[in-house]
C-alpha cells in the first residue's frame, strides 16, 4: 500500500496540470483589449467583356478618333437624343446606340468608310460627339447633361437587344405619324421585329407636324414631272401599314412614297399638299424613316412611368435584352 501512494500523487498532480494549462495560456490575452480584427472584403469576380475600341471616322476633322465601347455609346446619345428626355428614355437610346456598334464591330463596318475606321460619326451609322463636342454644343449645362447620360448609359451597360439569339438591327427615328413602320414598307425587306404598331403619343411632339413651300418649278424638277393642270397635282394609290403614302401617281408617273420623301427631301413619307399659285404647299406629319423606335414615343412612355424593357420591347416585337459578353468576344476573336 506504501508504494500506491507516489503512484496516485503523481497522476493526481498530471490531471490538475492539464486543468491549469489551457487556464495560463488563455489569461495573458483576456485582459488585453481588443485592437483589431481580421476583415473581410470579398472582391467581385472581373468581368470577361473585353476591353474594346470603336474606331470613328470624324468627318470634321478627318481624324480617326478610339474611345471605348461605353464612352463611344455615351457619345452617340448625347447627339442623338436631347439631354432633357426621360431617364427611362435615355436608356433605350442607349440599348439601341450599344447594339448598332456590337453589330458592327462583329460583321464588319462599311466599306465606304476610310482605312482602319468602322463608323463615321453621320446619320449614315449613328451621329457620334466626343466631350469637347459637347462641352461647346451644352456650355453651362454640360456637366448635368453628361452626368444623366452617363448614368443612363451605365445603367444598361453590358447589354444589347437581340431577336433569336443574334443583335438586331435598332432602327430609331424621332417622331411617328402616330404609327411605326413595317421594314419592308420602307427598306423592302421584312424583318420581323420591326412591324408597324401604334405611337399615340408622339402627336405631343413638336417635331409631328410640319409645313413647307416649294416652288412649281422645283417640284417639277426634283420630280421630273409636268403640271400642265394646276388643279391635276397627284393621287396617293396606296397606304403602308404605317398610314404613311405607299404609292402616289403624279403627272402620269407613279413613286412611291419613299422617293417622294427623298426626291423633296421631305421630314415624313406621310405627306399631303395643295397648290397656291406657284407655289406646292407640303404638309407632313412625323419626323423620320418611322421604323423601329420613336423617340418622342420613347420619351413619352417614359414619362407615363415605363421603363426602357418596356419601351424597346413595345418598339421592336419579340426581342430579348441579352449580354454583351459573348459578341463582343467573337468580335475580338476575329481580329
Amino acid at each position: 500500500m506504501k508504494q500506491i501512494k507516489p503512484v496516485l500523487l503523481i497522476i493526481s498532480l498530471v490531471i490538475a496540470v492539464s486543468f491549469l494549462v489551457p487556464t495560463l495560456l488563455v489569461l495573458p490575452f483576456s485582459s488585453e483589449k481588443v485592437s483589431g480584427k481580421l476583415d473581410e472584403k470579398l472582391q467581385k469576380p472581373k468581368t470577361s467583356e473585353p476591353a474594346i475600341e470603336v474606331a470613328v471616322y470624324r468627318t470634321k476633322t478627318k481624324q480617326i478618333e478610339k474611345p471605348n465601347l461605353e464612352d463611344y455609346v455615351v457619345g452617340v446619345v448625347a447627339s442623338e437624343m436631347p439631354a432633357t428626355f426621360e431617364k427611362e428614355a435615355l436608356k433605350a437610346q442607349a440599348l439601341t446606340a450599344r447594339t448598332y456598334i456590337v453589330k458592327q464591330l462583329m460583321y464588319g463596318g462599311n466599306g465606304s468608310v476610310p482605312k482602319g475606321a468602322l463608323v463615321e460619326d453621320t446619320t449614315n451609322f449613328q451621329v457620334y460627339q466626343n466631350m469637347d463636342d459637347l462641352k461647346k454644343e451644352w456650355k453651362d449645362k454640360y456637366n448635368q447633361n453628361v452626368k444623366k447620360i452617363r448614368e443612363a448609359v451605365k445603367a444598361t451597360a453590358g447589354q444589347i437587344l437581340t431577336f433569336n439569339g443574334s443583335p438586331i438591327t435598332a432602327a430609331f427615328f424621332s417622331t411617328s405619324n402616330g404609327y411605326t413602320e413595317n421594314s419592308e414598307d420602307y427598306w423592302d425587306q421584312p424583318v420581323p421585329y420591326l412591324k408597324s404598331v401604334k405611337s399615340p403619343w408622339d402627336k405631343l411632339s413638336p417635331k409631328y407636324s410640319f409645313k413647307e413651300e416649294i416652288p412649281v418649278s422645283t417640284f417639277e424638277s426634283k420630280l421630273g414631272v409636268q403640271l400642265t393642270d394646276s388643279k391635276n397635282i397627284g393621287t396617293i394609290t396606296s397606304r403602308t401599314h404605317g398610314k404613311r403614302v405607299g404609292t402616289v401617281v403624279i403627272a402620269g408617273k407613279q413613286f412611291t412614297g419613299r422617293e417622294i420623301r427623298d426626291k423633296l427631301e421631305l421630314r415624313s413619307a406621310d405627306f399631303s399638299w395643295v397648290r397656291k399659285g406657284n407655289l406646292i404647299i407640303v404638309t407632313t406629319k412625323g419626323y423620320g424613316h418611322g421604323i423601329g423606335m420613336s423617340q418622342y414615343g420613347a420619351n413619352e412612355m417614359a414619362k407615363k412611368g415605363k421603363n426602357y424593357q418596356d419601351i424597346v420591347k413595345y418598339y421592336y416585337q419579340g426581342v430579348q435584352i441579352s449580354s454583351t459578353n459573348k459578341f463582343l468576344n467573337k468580335a475580338t476573336a476575329k481580329k
